[in-house]
């Protein structure tokens, strides 16, 4: 929850937060790929297919930050975004 400036609380849907929570996360991800050298999209591709941590760089903390993230429902998420579901 948070005030808004007209001193009412929001709130706000858990599946909106639980989504950026994923996007920031994959986010931090792809750049730690990118700047240590490696191409960020087919690492990715290859941790959520495989589940082997080490297509992750432990650079600024990726690969345990990658590892908070359930494999199923970010796969997930990206198909609705691809195929713009909403639901």
């Amino acid at each position: 929850m948070s005030e808004n400036t007209n001193g009412k609380t929001m709130m706000f849907p858990v599946q909106d937060l639980r989504d950026r929570e994923m996007h920031d996360t994959l986010s931090a991800v792809y750049e730690a790929l990118r700047a240590k050298g490696y191409d960020p999209v087919n690492q990715l591709v290859g941790y959520f297919i495989s589940e082997d941590p080490t297509y992750i760089t432990n650079h600024n903390n990726a690969r345990a930050l990658i590892r908070k993230l359930d494999r199923d429902e970010v796969l997930s998420a990206m198909i609705k975004t691809y195929l713009d579901i909403k639901e």
